[in-house]
């Protein structure tokens, strides 16, 4: 995450003048993620602390609204930040700020780290457990995105099949053949949707330590396996300690209905990220979806 010393723009500065007291003298730096669509600044004054975040969509700030609504009932008051101010027509908020760091790149010691995973899963286990009403048309919307999503796998194979394994190209199979029906299948749930470090905070002080998640503009009704994705391809092939560590927190095992999908959920979205880095030259991504693949063709399911 970036730290430079910026300002609001004008009209921002503005607004957040209302709802912020000592904006003459604030100390404000771009807390913006360098990929990311939505804007977020860093605002300290002589008595507050809070973040500001600018959507680059109505949609995107309506699902941060509702995330922060759902993480009132879901988590404990000082897990996730609270809304101070709204704006649907900029559109933009003005949230409170959360002791800890970003759990992304922190020196942490694998003891320290397996602590952080499996409160990472006990928050997700408790996010997931609050209810939200589902409507059935919200129903079919999640079915029909996890089938476009193995519609674009099955397109990928045609195109790409020759770049892949033999054992690659019988998971894409898996994955456009059987996603749509595990959709029907597997129960729903409020997700996070961006359920990675990059949106953990971690304080390590006082002992035992606390554990905070940030970012809801993702957040939506979907699968509760859908948060585990970037968990499934990035850290556990290689961590299997973390696994463990983020499964206990979570309070249970995976059910195999829900191992399987998640396993051709992730190598979903390797091959995606293969196929866009062959479109544009990118060897990072490139090298991304291969090492994803790799390790879900290895994965039980």
């Amino acid at each position: 995450m970036t730290k430079a010393t910026a300002s609001l723009p004008p009209d921002l500065h503005q607004w957040v003048t209302r709802h912020v007291s000592g904006m003459d003298t604030a100390a404000v730096t771009d807390a913006s993620w360098p990929r990311g669509d939505s804007r977020v600044w860093h605002v300290r004054t002589g008595h507050n602390e809070v973040f500001v975040k600018l959507y680059p969509s109505t949609e995107k700030y309506e699902r941060e609204v509702m995330g922060c609504e759902h993480a009132t009932r879901a988590l404990a008051a000082d897990e996730a930040p609270h809304l101070l101010a709204t704006d649907p027509e900029r559109p933009a908020v003005i949230l409170s700020a959360l002791p800890g760091r970003v759990v992304r790149g922190l020196p942490l010691e694998q003891a320290e780290e397996q602590q952080v995973h499996q409160l990472a899963g006990d928050l997700l286990r408790r996010w997931h457990g609050a209810p939200e009403p589902i409507s059935d048309i919200e129903h079919q919307r999640i079915v029909a995105s996890v089938t476009a999503q193995a519609d674009e796998a099955a397109t990928i194979l045609d195109r790409l099949g020759d770049q892949l394994s033999p054992a690659e190209q019988d998971l894409v199979r898996d994955v456009a053949r059987d996603l749509p029906g595990l959709a029907q299948a597997l129960p729903l749930a409020y997700r996070h949707g961006d359920y990675s470090p990059r949106n953990w905070l971690w304080n390590p002080e006082p002992t035992p330590g606390h554990h905070s998640l940030i970012d809801f503009e993702e957040s939506a009704p979907g699968l509760p396996v859908e948060d585990l994705v970037w968990l499934c391809g990035a850290a556990w092939p290689t961590r299997p300690d973390l696994r463990d560590a983020f499964l206990t927190g979570y309070g249970r095992p995976l059910s195999s209905t829900e191992q399987r999908a998640l396993v051709l959920l992730t190598a979903r979205l390797g091959v995606s990220y293969l196929s866009t880095g062959m479109t544009k030259t990118d060897t990072v991504l490139i090298n991304r979806g291969r090492t994803v693949l790799q390790h879900m063709v290895h994965a039980p399911r």
